[in-house]
Formats: structure tokens, C-alpha cells, sequence
């Protein structure tokens, strides 16, 4: 039977390789993100099987939110806000830690790019506007890595 520490380790690697991925080239490649999304439901069918039901839910409801929140978005917008991989990311964290830390996930992730944006506007100066490309998966990725650790 697989440890949770070891669960934990092979999601912690593989948020840190799509964060890192993420924050260079703004990608979340599929190769990555499903596979990890996989294993969180695999790990929980055979760790927590009562929970299995949740955490099916969480992966369609963060993919199916995000993919919503771009549809709208790009309507109003004519450009995309968020990209698939992020909406994949969004269902990896439901796979893993169940869809009732989605808005938490979500929030945390948010004031994280709020302080990068901060950080990046004091600190170097750098100008930011509504059109900046921001890398959401670099902030998703640790708030998901938290909320498994915390919820499990």
C-alpha cells in the first residue's frame, strides 16, 4: 500500500516541475498535469475509497469552472484569461484534495498573484496592466500542494 508521504512527495515534485514550467514558458503541459491528475484519483480510490466520490467531482468541477470563467471572459474580452492548462491544473487539485477546497484553492492562488503583482510593480518597478500575461499556475500550484497536505 503507497504511503501518503509518498503521494505527497510525487504531487509536491510534479506541482513544483509545473509551476516552474508554468512561470518560464506560461505552459502547463499536458504530459504533466494529466498524468498527476490520474494519480491523485488513483491514490484516492485505493487510499481513502469513501472519498473517491468527492474528489471525481472536484477534478469536473475545476475543470469545467475554469474552462466557464474563459468562456465568459473571452466574450468580453476577445482573448483568452485562462488557459486549459489551468483549468486541468484547477482539476488535478479536485482529483487530489476534493471539490470542497476549489474556492480556497482558487482564493489562495489569486492573492498570491496579488502579491507577485504588488512585488513586481514596488519592487522592480515593473508596469502592470489588464493585459499582462500572469503565470496562474505558478500560484495554484503551492496553494493545491497546502490544501492536500492540510485536508489530508
Amino acid at each position: 500500500m503507497p504511503e501518503p508521504a509518498l503521494c505527497a512527495a510525487v504531487l509536491g515534485w510534479g506541482l513544483l516541475a509545473l509551476a516552474w514550467i508554468d512561470a518560464r514558458h506560461f505552459i502547463l503541459p499536458d504530459v504533466l498535469t494529466l498524468p498527476l491528475l490520474a494519480f491523485g484519483l488513483g491514490m484516492t480510490a485505493w487510499l481513502r475509497p469513501d472519498s473517491l466520490g468527492d474528489h471525481a467531482v472536484g477534478a469536473v468541477v475545476g475543470y469545467v469552472a475554469f474552462v466557464g470563467i474563459n468562456v465568459v471572459y473571452k466574450k468580453r474580452r476577445q482573448r483568452d484569461g485562462l488557459g486549459r492548462g489551468d483549468a486541468k491544473l484547477l482539476a488535478l487539485a479536485g482529483a487530489w484534495a476534493g471539490w470542497q477546497v476549489l474556492p480556497w484553492v482558487v482564493l489562495g492562488a489569486a492573492l498570491l498573484g496579488v502579491v507577485y503583482v504588488l512585488v513586481c510593480s514596488v519592487v522592480s518597478g515593473q508596469k502592470m496592466s489588464g493585459s499582462t500575461r500572469l503565470p496562474f499556475g505558478a500560484f495554484l500550484a503551492p496553494v493545491i500542494f497546502v490544501a492536500y497536505v492540510v485536508q489530508g
